[in-house]
């Protein structure tokens, strides 16, 4: 062969190997994405079922039920304009407690309840996970246009 073919032929094999490379790193970011989704997306059903995704907000007061075999609790999600239904089987965080703000990560199932696999409670008083922090605030706006618009 050439050294001209020699080339032609590294790069080739250069760029097949960069091909493969990017296509198993996208694979395997595809794999471990969850997209953040507040109470008003899942109840719109614009949240995908089946695949894992995060939603967060405030633990309704009053809705933390332990199921019959001890360890599944049921709980509901709020952004205080709609809520969500999860469940969690395991041990919840200390932290974990009706009224207080949490972030669970799961897969929706038929009924739009979040299965969770993990559920995080925040760490002290005055923290909110930002994605949680901005959709509560946005969820609260919305609710005082649709107040004002109401009292015209």
């Amino acid at each position: 062969m050439k050294p001209r073919q020699k080339r032609i032929v590294f790069v080739l094999i250069a760029l097949v190997a960069v091909g493969i490379a990017g296509f198993l790193a996208n694979s395997a970011l595809q794999s471990n994405i969850s997209y953040f989704y507040n109470p008003t997306q899942i109840v719109n059903g614009e949240a995908p079922k089946g695949q894992v995704i995060r939603i967060g907000g405030m633990v309704k007061e009053g809705s933390m039920k332990r199921l019959d075999d001890g360890l599944t609790v049921a709980f509901i999600i709020t952004n205080h304009n709609d809520e969500a239904a999860a469940q969690y089987t395991g041990i919840l965080p200390d932290l974990f407690k009706e009224g207080q703000g949490a972030v669970a990560k799961g897969k929706l199932n038929e009924d739009n309840v979040l299965i969770a696999s993990e559920v995080l409670a925040k760490h002290d008083e005055d923290y909110l996970p930002p994605e949680v922090a901005d959709a509560m605030e946005k969820a609260r706006a919305a609710s005082a246009n649709a107040t004002q618009e109401k009292a015209q």
